[in-house]
C-alpha cells in the first residue's frame, strides 16, 4: 500500500476570510466614491449642455438631462462664436496626432541612433537632449516663434506642430528600453545580412508598439491640451484649436455667456482623448507594467 505524500491543505485562521471580505468591500466602497468625486462634475456639465439658459441661471440647477441636447450641440458643432466647433476640433486633432506622432517617430530613431551607432560624442549629444527637459515651451517661445516666423509658418498646422514634436523624455524611455534588447539579436541580424533600418523595423519596432502605444495616449493628450502655444502663432480664427475655443466663448464685460454652448464644447472637448485612452487602453497598461522584454 502507497501513502499519498500530498500535504495537508491548510485551513484558513478563523476570521481571516470575514476580515479579507471587509477589507474587499472597503476598498470597492473607496474606489467608488472617488469615482463619483471625479465623474460628478462632468455630469453636471453634460446636464448643462442639455438644458436652456434659464435653467442654469435659476437655481436649483436640473441633476437630470433636458430636452436642448440636439438644439444645443447642433449650434456648438455649426455654428459656435468665431468659428464652428467642428472647425476647432479637427484643428485640435491634426496638432495632437501630429505632435504624438512626430515625437514617436523621432524619439525612436534619435534613441536608435545613440544605442547601436559609434560616433564621436554619442554621450555628449545624448545628455544635450536630456537637458532639454530643463527647458519648456514657456522659456523658449521667444526664439521658437521668431523662427516659425522666418519660416512662414504662422497660422499653419506645420507651425503648430513642428515645435513641439522634439521629445527628450520618449527618447530616453527608448533608449532605456533597447538597452535590455539582448545584443544577440543585434549580432544575429547581422549575420543575416541585414542592414541597420532593416534590424530596426523588423525587430525593434514590433518590440516597442506598447512602448509607442502608452506614449501615444500621453503624448496625444499632451498635443491635444496645448493652450500657449497656439494662441501665440494663430491669429485667423480657422486655426483655433477648442481649447482656445472654450476660453474664447467666455463673455468680457457685462456680456452673458451662453453656458449650454459653453457646456456642450467642452463635453465635445471631452470625446477624443477618452475615445484614444479607451481604444488603446490594454496597450497603454502593457506599455507601462510589461516588463517581460
Amino acid at each position: 500500500m502507497t501513502h499519498s505524500t500530498q500535504k495537508p491543505r491548510k485551513e484558513p485562521a478563523p476570521g481571516m476570510v470575514e476580515k479579507r471580505g471587509a477589507g474587499l468591500w472597503m476598498t470597492h466602497a473607496i474606489m467608488i466614491l472617488g469615482v463619483f468625486v471625479v465623474f460628478f462634475p462632468i455630469w453636471l456639465a453634460f446636464v448643462a449642455s442639455t438644458v436652456t439658459q434659464q435653467d442654469i441661471v435659476s437655481p436649483p440647477m436640473p441633476l437630470l438631462p433636458g430636452d436642448q441636447f440636439f438644439a444645443n450641440y447642433k449650434e456648438a458643432l455649426f455654428s459656435g462664436v468665431n468659428v464652428p466647433v467642428m472647425t476647432m476640433l479637427l484643428n485640435s486633432l491634426v496638432m495632437a496626432i501630429g505632435i504624438a506622432v512626430g515625437k514617436i517617430i523621432i524619439s525612436l530613431l534619435s534613441a536608435f541612433a545613440i544605442v547601436y551607432f559609434k560616433f564621436p560624442g554619442k554621450q555628449i549629444f545624448f545628455w544635450l537632449i536630456f537637458l532639454t527637459l530643463m527647458l519648456p515651451v514657456e522659456v523658449r517661445i521667444v526664439p521658437t516663434y521668431e523662427i516659425v516666423a522666418g519660416f512662414g509658418m504662422l497660422n499653419s498646422y506645420g507651425g503648430l506642430i513642428f515645435p513641439l514634436i522634439a521629445s527628450a523624455t520618449a527618447t530616453f524611455l527608448f533608449r532605456q528600453f533597447y538597452m535590455t534588447v539582448p545584443d544577440e539579436l543585434a549580432e544575429a541580424a547581422r549575420v543575416d545580412g541585414a542592414r541597420p533600418m532593416r534590424f530596426f523595423k523588423d525587430i525593434l519596432f514590433p518590440m516597442s508598439r506598447t512602448n509607442i502605444a502608452a506614449l501615444f495616449v500621453i503624448l496625444f493628450i499632451y498635443g491635444w491640451n496645448q493652450y500657449l502655444w497656439p494662441l501665440l502663432i494663430t491669429t485667423d480664427p480657422e486655426m483655433n484649436t477648442i481649447v482656445m475655443g472654450i476660453k474664447q466663448m467666455f463673455p468680457s464685460g457685462d456680456d452673458v455667456a451662453d453656458w449650454p454652448v459653453i457646456m456642450a464644447t467642452s463635453i465635445l472637448a471631452m470625446i477624443p482623448p477618452v475615445i484614444v485612452v479607451i481604444s488603446m487602453q490594454k496597450l497603454f497598461v502593457r506599455g507601462l507594467v510589461d516588463s517581460e522584454k
